[in-house]
């Protein structure tokens, strides 16, 4: 089958970020009351960076740091919802669309299950697409690693887009 590329491609994304006293703690695009943030140019959103990537390696595009290099000073403080969904328009202008998407954040604390549908609203709003297309989970390390003993926090995800154009 040389020269054949399926309808369906699939990407993961991954992203980690120490926490920093004196910075708010935004996941998935919620604001959390936690003591410590994350460290980042943006907001440092774990979540939405690894969905941003996963969604352009699947359309095969750059990633997230050659699209929002942190060494643009227009990129400082941004919002990661915003940069989602600018990544996500290149994606279509590449011919895909998201057909779902699975968000795994990864650390001990703090707890999201009660913000979960939460967070998976707000990226599926960026996104422009059904919230149920967004899922959002979450895991401990069983304080193994630099999550595990309270570093800072990492995600994971995958996504599965289908060509809308030939």
């Amino acid at each position: 089958m040389s020269g054949f590329l399926s309808d369906l491609r699939i990407g993961l994304g991954v992203d980690a970020h120490a926490f920093e006293a004196g910075v708010p703690l935004v996941l998935g695009g919620v604001a959390i009351d936690h003591p410590r943030g994350l460290a980042g140019h943006s907001d440092g959103d774990v979540v939405a960076h690894a969905l941003t990537d996963a969604l352009l390696g699947a359309a095969g595009l750059a990633d997230i740091g050659a699209l929002f290099p942190s060494t643009d000073e227009r990129y400082r403080g941004a919002d990661s919802l915003e940069l989602l969904a600018e990544a996500y328009r290149q994606v279509g202008a590449a011919g895909y669309a998201l057909v779902n998407a699975d968000c795994v954040l990864i650390g001990q604390e703090p707890r999201i299950a009660p913000l979960r549908e939460a967070m998976s609203e707000r990226l599926a709003a960026a996104l422009g697409v059904e919230r149920a297309r967004i899922g959002v989970r979450a895991t401990s390390t069983d304080f193994l690693g630099f999550t595990g003993r309270g570093e800072g926090l990492a995600a994971q995800a995958v996504a599965l887009l289908e060509r809308i154009n030939a």
